[in-house]
């Protein structure tokens, strides 16, 4: 096993068949250098790939409600719109500058469903991600009536909230060069 951060790769250049980026890059201190180690230890001609939840457009339904939810609590709140590879065609944008060719993106959709309101309400009680952390960070009272905010929006019983990611892939040049 090795241990490193995603700008700063532990493997030698050309190491690997592909490199594959799965709802990460926004949260990397630099998503752009985190691509370019992507490339730089994937052999050429080799695949890389990302994608990331949309939170810029609401299109990662658990996110908008719970943030939809906060600002009615706390209007300012910052929410997760700002992150790299939240919007159409970022990650698209990205790879290319980090010398991929062959650039393609576009869509995945999901859906999740969930058993009712504390199945969909439990994950944010974990403080993981950005949303949780904001959560966790809030006085008892205020969390409370973010959860109530939560369940305002949402049906009683089971339900199901689609959810979307954006995603882009290129491949490393066989030649050196590097983009198109």
């Amino acid at each position: 096993m090795r241990t490193g951060v995603a700008e700063q790769l532990p493997w030698p250049a050309g190491h690997f068949d592909a490199a594959l980026s799965c709802l990460v890059i926004g949260f990397l201190r630099d998503a752009d250098r985190g691509l370019r180690e992507m490339a730089r230890v994937t052999r050429p001609g080799g695949t890389v790939a990302a994608c990331m939840w949309d939170t810029a457009t609401g299109g990662m339904t658990m996110l908008r409600i719970f943030w939809a939810a906060v600002r009615q609590v706390q209007p300012a709140a910052p929410g997760e719109t700002v992150m790299a590879g939240t919007t159409d065609g970022d990650i698209t944008r990205r790879l290319r500058l980090a010398g991929l060719q062959h650039v393609t993106g576009g869509e995945l959709a999901s859906q999740a469903g969930y058993a009712g309101f504390d199945d969909f309400w439990e994950p944010f009680t974990l403080a993981v991600g950005p949303a949780g952390h904001y959560l966790r960070r809030l006085p008892a009272d205020r969390q409370a009536a973010v959860r109530d905010a939560c369940r305002s929006r949402l049906p009683d019983g089971p339900f199901t909230l689609p959810a979307r990611a954006w995603y882009a892939r290129g491949l490393v040049p066989r030649d050196g060069r590097r983009g198109t």
